[in-house]
């Protein structure tokens, strides 16, 4: 089958020597991984490579096989050029982690229009902003809809959170945030994109990234710690 869709690149694989194994998540049939063959081994090959940077948003023509073996492009494009994500090293170490993280994440694959829209308009709000300090908590809280994992804030006036439970408590059991910490996770609770960088203390920040990854972990089967965690703590620190 032949299909007309737009992308979003969540991984790229080297394999041997000249090719590469791409993983983007598509509007039209969720995650797909393809298969480049020569992308290292022609003039035209470092343009090539460059479609295929974390989340760059494509246009693609492809051959979907739908059999789970790996897919082909016929055309690529980019489809929304990023203007300072590149050179901008805190939207840039954001990009890599959250790359990693959706690779990890999103397994569907059947087309999701909502989570698609999501994803795209989150990452052109990054490209376009420079408050954005608190743009990668605030992502995994909404993506924890998306992916059916939102905490359970029916009881948000209790003082403890539970990460494992995912739910808020009355009494601070092993898996549960302290009351200040509980504090704070139900002040990100309630942020948006464009919240200013001064609502956390970088100290702070930490707590709540730790506890992102804790609760992903513990509630999304086979969700591994970002390799790129440790550079996002530097960056934001």
């Amino acid at each position: 089958m032949i299909v007309h869709t737009q992308a979003l690149v969540l991984s790229a694989l080297k394999y041997n020597e000249k090719s590469l194994i791409v993983k983007c998540y598509t509007l039209t049939d969720g995650v797909k991984t393809y298969f480049v063959p020569s992308a290292f081994s022609s003039k035209k090959s470092q343009q090539k490579i460059a479609y295929f940077q974390p989340l760059n948003i494509l246009d693609i023509v492809a051959t979907h096989k739908n059999k789970g073996t790996l897919e082909h492009f016929k055309e690529i494009r980019i489809h929304t050029p990023y203007f300072s994500i590149p050179t901008d090293i805190s939207k840039s170490t954001i990009v890599l982690f959250l790359s990693e993280v959706l690779s990890a994440a999103v397994k569907e694959e059947e087309r999701n229009e909502g989570l698609f829209t999501f994803l795209i308009t989150s990452f052109m709000w990054l490209d376009a902003h420079d408050e954005v300090a608190n743009f990668h908590l605030i992502f995994l809280v909404e993506l924890s809809k998306y992916l059916g994992i939102f905490p359970d804030n029916n009881e948000d006036d209790l003082p403890f959170f539970d990460v494992k439970e995912g739910m808020f408590v009355s009494q601070q059991g092993f898996e549960s945030l302290n009351e200040y910490e509980t504090l704070l996770f139900k002040n990100l609770l309630n942020l948006r994109y464009g919240a200013a960088r001064n609502i956390f203390k970088a100290s702070e920040r930490q707590v709540l990234l730790k506890t992102l990854v804790e609760y992903y972990s513990y509630h999304l089967d086979g969700f591994r710690r970002p390799k790129s965690l440790e550079i996002l703590k530097d960056v934001f620190s």
